[in-house]
């Protein structure tokens, strides 16, 4: 045998010996549960996937009760998310709370948060600068963790016809300066503009901010205190209109949602095509044009953020494994379910 076959044959004995040598360390490993770390990267990536796929594969949740609150967006995520939640994790006991004065909102969850009654706060806006230099002045810090995208739908009443709307049309209609739906190719009625009041909610405060851009509603705006309430006044007012988070316009039986856009020629609806007649309602309800959402092209959209308290303590830990469990394959698929966008 030449000696370039005797190589061959010995390189091929080794390999063959390595193999049956990680064969039965495999064999081994896997009888006492020893993780050897040489997993293929495939493997590797699966088990990472595995753990993040439901809610008990999340780490650090603490065991307690835990008040939170704040944003009226949110309570189809309470209804949906949060009771499979206490279902899979018993131990993290999950309280809602109401403010003791005032209505339910982005802004009374975070001054809640702030004055130590919630151990973290649900927001459908950013915390403002303010609310930083507050909890700095306490000695702590806020940190804001997006996760959903919502989008904000207009409701008129089901007799009213017009195309839809641009976003500066909309401003002038809240800014008093558009007062009949005729300006806007509807027919000749005065318009009845509802809105929840400015420190009720992140919902108005958003709009105020990126649709009004800081002006003030007009005169002829009749505030409201509750979204049931003011989609029960647009459904009996033909020339009424509102805004509200569109999982909570899309889906009803007596108003109707209408397509928004940032030019007359580029409406987008926020519900997915063909609009289900009114009529069929509720054994068929509009669906979230969730794609239109995600990708940007309908006009109004935001994020959706759990508000936690950075001071070392339980509540911390309580809100970052909340928000943790919401980026959870599972908290996502049933963010989804509720009515919201997918975040990741």
């Amino acid at each position: 045998m030449s000696q370039k076959n005797e190589t061959a044959v010995l390189v091929l004995a080794l390999l063959i010996t390595v193999g049956l040598v990680g064969g039965v360390a495999w064999w081994l490993a896997s009888k006492s549960g020893i993780n050897l770390g040489f997993l293929s990267n495939n493997q590797t990536q699966l088990q990472g996937q595995s753990n993040s796929d439901n809610f008990t594969s999340v780490a650090n949740v603490p065991s307690g009760l835990f008040s939170y609150g704040g944003s009226t967006t949110w309570a189809p995520i309470r209804k949906e998310v949060d009771s499979a939640m206490q279902t899979a994790l018993p131990q993290f006991q999950l309280r809602y709370t109401d403010p003791t004065t005032g209505a339910p909102g982005s802004g009374t969850g975070i001054k809640m948060l702030l004055n130590n009654q919630l151990a973290f706060a649900q927001s459908s806006r950013s915390v403002k600068p303010e609310e930083y230099q507050q909890a700095q002045q306490q000695s702590f810090t806020l940190k804001e963790i997006p996760v959903a995208i919502d989008g904000i739908a207009v409701a008129v009443n089901p007799n009213l016809n017009i195309p839809g709307l641009t976003l500066s049309q909309l401003k002038e209609i809240y800014t008093g300066k558009i007062t009949n739906w005729q300006q806007v190719g509807g027919p000749n009625l005065t318009i009845v503009p509802f809105s929840r009041r400015l420190e009720e909610g992140g919902t108005i405060e958003f709009f105020v901010e990126n649709v009004l851009e800081k002006e003030k509603f007009g005169a002829n705006v009749q505030f409201i205190p509750t979204t049931t309430q003011a989609l029960g006044q647009v459904a009996k007012n033909r020339s009424g209109i509102y805004y509200a988070s569109a999982p909570e316009v899309v889906g009803q039986c007596t108003v109707k949602p209408i397509p928004l856009g940032r030019k007359p020629e580029q409406l987008i609806s926020p519900y997915q095509q063909p609009f289900v007649p009114l009529s069929d309602c509720p054994q068929k309800r509009n669906q979230l044009n969730t794609a239109t959402f995600q990708s940007g092209e309908y006009p109004i959209t935001r994020r959706l953020f759990v508000i936690v308290k950075q001071n070392g303590q339980i509540d911390e830990k309580a809100g970052e494994a909340y928000a943790n469990l919401l980026l959870t394959n599972q908290g996502q698929d049933l963010i989804a379910k509720a009515g919201f966008v997918r975040i990741r």
